[in-house]
């Protein structure tokens, strides 16, 4: 069966250009060691944990041959998003970065297609950025962490943002970095800043966007939310209970269960349970492939996982191997 993959990471070449000739990226560092290295930028240390982040494209295409994957929809590996430095050099990295997303899903239109990363430390050079990512046919949308140099997406300063993103049909995709989440911070052991902390990053990012009253300012505005949004659906009764009880909280008109079936969310979220809950939750119409390629490995491919579950009726497969992001992308 077909299969589309909204969450496939890319670590851009220029950037291992730069490490061979010496030279910084865009203010990252890399400090060699253990398998690739580390890279060191924006107070994080980014230990490449897959060897098939350096994969030259054609690698890219032969694995995703071995993985039965047709499409992958490119994203930046979250670390290098560069919010972090000064405007014009973000938006410095953010064109070199979609360019070459760009070319790769331009060289392979039925292999490849692109989400572009953007300098939002500067909402004005984002938008800009978005509407030339979005005049090239391969370019669907960018991807996003979950908060902006730990502003949340409900300030005001993003709306022009998400007004823009709506009117051009982009899609947005939430992605959080893993090395930086609060968890980090309150415990360093069992690898639960991955874990767990990613996923109560995505939910976050996920009662923000409907609390803050995104969607209900930007109705039409696509957005997907990594690793399932997380823990989100499930928590959608305490959140309309805070609704309803605590009306002083309220920043919608309508509580934030109206709101969780104008999201997308993928199926990277690690067991047959939660992905038969989410759907049944948000509806099969807004759960789509994921992989988080190539940091999750899967047995036999992230598509063959989906058709495996005996909890999914056939239809429910073929709409979230492919069937939705062909909708939703145009592909």
């Amino acid at each position: 069966m077909k299969s589309i993959d909204i969450h496939a990471h890319i670590v851009p070449a220029s950037l291992w250009r730069a490490i061979e000739a010496g030279r910084e990226w865009h203010g990252f560092r890399h400090e060699p060691g253990h398998g690739l290295g580390t890279l060191v930028g924006g107070g994080m240390r980014t230990g490449f944990t897959s060897p098939k982040v350096r994969y030259t494209l054609d690698e890219r295409l032969k694995d995703m041959d071995a993985q039965a994957v047709d499409m992958q929809v490119l994203s930046i590996h979250t670390p290098l998003v560069g919010y972090h430095l000064p405007a014009d050099e973000g938006l410095a990295l953010a064109r070199e970065v979609n360019d070459e997303i760009a070319d790769a899903a331009r060289a392979h239109p039925r292999r490849l297609a692109g989400l572009a990363t953007l300098p939002m430390q500067d909402v004005g050079a984002a938008i800009a950025e978005l509407e030339r990512a979005m005049k090239k046919p391969a370019m669907k949308g960018a991807s996003l962490d979950t908060n902006v140099n730990g502003e949340q997406w409900d300030e005001a300063k993003f709306l022009p943002f998400f007004q823009a993103a709506e009117k051009m049909g982009a899609m947005l995709f939430f992605h959080p970095q893993p090395q930086n989440n609060f968890l980090m911070q309150r415990i360093d052991r069992y690898g639960l800043f991955n874990s767990l902390g990613v996923i109560l990053e995505d939910a976050i990012v996920t009662a923000v966007l409907i609390c803050g009253g995104v969607l209900e300012k930007c109705p039409d505005l696509r957005a997907c939310i990594a690793h399932g949004g997380g823990p989100a659906c499930y928590a959608m009764g305490r959140l309309d209970r805070g609704w309803h009880g605590r009306p002083e909280t309220r920043g919608t008109p309508k509580p934030p269960s109206a709101y969780q079936k104008r999201l997308y969310y993928d199926t990277v979220v690690g067991n047959e349970e939660a992905l038969r809950f989410l759907i049944d939750s948000v509806g099969i119409d807004r759960v789509v492939l994921g992989s988080d390629w190539p940091f999750v490995p899967w047995s036999p491919s992230p598509g063959g996982w989906v058709e495996g579950l005996a909890s999914l009726t056939q239809e429910e497969k073929e709409k979230i191997l492919y069937r939705n992001l062909e909708a939703l992308l145009g592909l």
